[in-house]
């Protein structure tokens, strides 16, 4: 059962989420709405209104916006296909900065690197939450600053 299953939305919350859908996923693979536009023959002003959900995607156009941003039409309106959790993309989807990181770890060829990268992202990302539990947070950035 899909999240859109178990809300009711009206239909113009319907377009809002499939337009923001599109947009991060169009951030996410480093393209501009020039772009995007421009490899499915219609203006950025179209995208631009398809993201801020001022216009509905048709199905036929869903689907070729589907295939340009690399997933199923159906990952637009279940968050559950989509490769973070939709909590996780709420709350860093709009960051430039996790956006920099994802397109460029995306061009990274060597599948044992990006293996190493994850695990090294992990360990500090534990090590964040362990200095959170344990107060030690401050600690570490005073031996840090020495």
């Amino acid at each position: 059962m899909t999240d859109l299953e178990t809300t009711t939305l009206t239909a113009s919350e319907v377009d809002r989420l499939v337009g923001d859908r599109i947009r991060r996923r169009r951030i996410l693979m480093g393209l501009t709405q020039d772009q995007l536009g421009e490899s499915l023959g219609i203006s950025y002003q179209q995208i631009q209104k398809y993201e801020t959900g001022a216009n509905r995607v048709s199905a036929g156009r869903l689907y070729l916006i589907a295939n340009r941003l690399e997933v199923s039409p159906g990952w637009f309106f279940d968050p559950v296909k989509s490769d973070a959790s939709s909590d996780d993309f709420d709350e860093l989807g709009s960051s430039r900065l996790l956006m920099e990181f994802v397109r460029s770890f995306a061009r990274i060829n060597d599948e044992r690197l990006k293996t190493v990268l994850v695990s090294l992202v992990r360990a500090m990302a534990e090590e964040e939450d362990e200095d959170a539990r344990t107060g030690n947070g401050e600690l570490h950035e005073q031996n840090q600053i020495r």
